[in-house]
């Protein structure tokens, strides 16, 4: 089992796409990317901390190879927006892919770039490749959100504009 490590928004949206692939040996929300210790969801939100919102990946490559959940996360984000992702909106939110290795490093770039000639955009891919870091889990009520407040899930996602944007981009094309 390996390790991948994706920030694209709100990590409640970026579970969903993974958690029924074949391989998937689990995923967890959490925090990484920042400059304190153990942060908690309050101090993350506000920005202050340099955390970014992700979702730690545990993978069989033999069954789900890093190539097809790099394929599958890009589908996912908005890569033209440094600002957030969608309604969410803070540096918390940005998107970006931390690798744990040089194999994963190689193949993000090489992935970004593939993105980048496809020509389904007009503005630069801003999506950070950065080396993976000291990753914080989210509090426990972030586990598993879109299960456990199936609801609230489907009301902020709707209002999000995260589906209309993946849709005109990558569904739809």
């Amino acid at each position: 089992m390996q390790k991948a490590t994706f920030a694209g928004g709100c990590f409640w949206c970026m579970v969903t796409p993974f958690e029924e692939q074949p391989g998937i040996g689990g995923i967890v929300s959490g925090y990484t990317g920042g400059h304190m210790e153990n942060p908690t969801y309050e101090e993350v939100k506000t920005g202050a901390t340099g955390h970014y919102e992700v979702v730690e990946i545990t993978f069989d490559p033999q069954l789900f190879p890093y190539e097809r959940l790099l394929e599958l996360y890009w589908q996912q984000i908005d890569p033209t927006d440094d600002g957030g992702q969608f309604h969410d909106r803070g540096s918390q939110y940005r998107t970006a892919i931390f690798f744990h290795d040089e194999a994963q490093e190689k193949l993000a770039i090489e992935a970004k770039e593939k993105v980048a000639s496809s020509g389904k955009f007009t503005k630069p891919i801003v999506t950070e490749i950065l080396p993976a870091q000291t990753f914080y889990p989210a509090e426990d009520y972030h586990q598993g959100y879109h299960k456990k407040n199936k609801e609230e899930y489907k009301a902020d996602r709707a209002k999000s504009g995260r589906d209309e944007f993946l849709d005109q981009h990558w569904v739809g094309k």
